[in-house]
């Protein structure tokens, strides 16, 4: 019987091992692609928004403000 404790004892030193190391090659992979996003964040808003090109941007609407209801926005 004691034979089956030490092999359930290997088997839970394995098991603790293979969950660090499935963390560990986690996190790398979750860094790994955090790292990818943040960097294309940052090429969006330096190359495609940098250098006032929003100035640029013509709104698809024919209105002056496209955005402004006068019946929402009356007063009273």
């Amino acid at each position: 019987m004691t034979s089956f404790w030490l092999f359930l004892s290997d088997v839970f030193k394995w098991s603790y091992g293979f969950f660090d190391l499935t963390a560990n090659v986690m996190n790398w992979i979750l860094f790994l692609v955090s790292s990818a996003i943040f960097i294309y964040w940052c090429y969006e808003l330096v190359v495609k928004l940098g250098n006032n090109k929003d100035r640029e941007y013509v709104s698809p609407s024919k209105e002056i403000r496209p955005y402004y209801d006068p019946k929402i926005h009356k007063k009273g």
